[in-house]
């Protein structure tokens, strides 16, 4: 008959067990921290090259509207200048570490003729993930989209 406390072998193995399964869940949440970490900094990067590409596509002047309408009260905008600035920008500019590939995406354009708004995809690698992501498209695609424009001062 048993009683009082449980001896050395009764209880051998379940300490083990209790060990593996706390490192698993300690593993997961440290590898998920550092994941949205580092999707959270390539959205970073891509709205910071996007407000930079569309800050340089406000300055791309649409020379036909501007011999057919004029200056007005800032500078004339077409949605093919906007996406040639925004694409020549993102082109000239170095690729952030934790983006594998960028580009100008549809909704690029000029609403209303003096703003440029440029929407950039992009898609970032997550550290010790990635590899186990390649099936899947190997990232998180990311979509940010910025918006400027430039006014004309006058005397």
């Amino acid at each position: 008959m048993r009683t009082g406390t449980p001896t050395q072998d009764e209880d051998g193995g379940q300490i083990s067990i209790l060990l593996v399964g706390l490192v698993a869940v300690a593993l997961t949440v440290i590898f998920g921290v550092v994941g949205v970490t580092s999707v959270q900094l390539g959205r970073i990067h891509l709205l910071d090259a996007a407000d930079a590409a569309a800050l340089d596509a406000s300055d791309a002047l649409a020379r036909d509207r501007v011999y057919a309408e004029g200056l007005g009260e800032g500078i004339p905008l077409s949605d093919e200048t906007v996406v040639q600035a925004a694409t020549a920008h993102l082109a000239a500019r170095d690729l952030p570490a934790r983006v594998v590939g960028w580009s100008v995406a549809p909704g690029t354009g000029t609403p209303d003729g003096r703003s440029a708004v440029v929407v950039v995809t992009g898609t970032a690698r997550i550290p010790v993930v990635s590899p186990v992501l390649e099936p899947f498209g190997g990232g998180v695609t990311i979509t940010v989209t910025s918006t400027a424009r430039s006014d004309l001062a006058g005397p």
